[in-house]
């Protein structure tokens, strides 16, 4: 499984306005309503599904990354945003860091293979400090689509 099979570069933000948790879970979720992997009715559905996976929990994994995710039975394949904050957002880090990567997943309610999968991909990718430092540095989505297609190949 490759990230770009899932991941839009009509899905990928550079510059990332929100503030807080639930803005940036928004903000990426609107993301993905406005490149159509998303109808608009489901938009605060799929944002309170995701909310409440974030009270179980953090999905803010630490080293600034936060990777919000959530199965619904509004989308019928694994999609996905990704945003970086330039100024980061506080999102309950395990190691109370500001998050500045954001990888959103949403997988079908009856997909617990690829979801997971792809969780497991997403973070074996941004686990290079030298990735996630490039990606806080670029300033166009097709730079960030470019750069994960390469290191996603490099890692196999």
């Amino acid at each position: 499984m490759k990230i770009n099979e899932f991941l839009s570069n009509k899905a990928i933000t550079t510059d990332l306005k929100s503030s807080t948790k639930l803005d940036v879970v928004s903000e990426m979720v609107t993301l993905l309503v406005d490149c159509g992997d998303i109808e608009k009715k489901n938009k605060n559905k799929i944002v309170e599904s995701l909310m409440a996976r974030e009270a179980l929990g953090s999905t803010a994994i630490g080293q600034g990354i936060a990777i919000p995710h959530t199965k619904s039975d509004t989308v019928t394949q694994l999609i996905s945003a990704l945003a970086v904050s330039k100024k980061g957002v506080d999102f309950d880090s395990l190691d109370g860091e500001p998050a500045f990567i954001f990888f959103l997943l949403i997988a079908p309610s009856d997909s617990a293979g690829p979801h997971l999968k792809a969780l497991a991909r997403v973070s074996r990718l941004l686990k290079d400090k030298f990735f996630r430092d490039s990606l806080k540095n670029t300033k166009t989505a097709k730079d960030i689509m470019d750069l994960v297609v390469q290191e996603d190949s490099r890692i196999g």
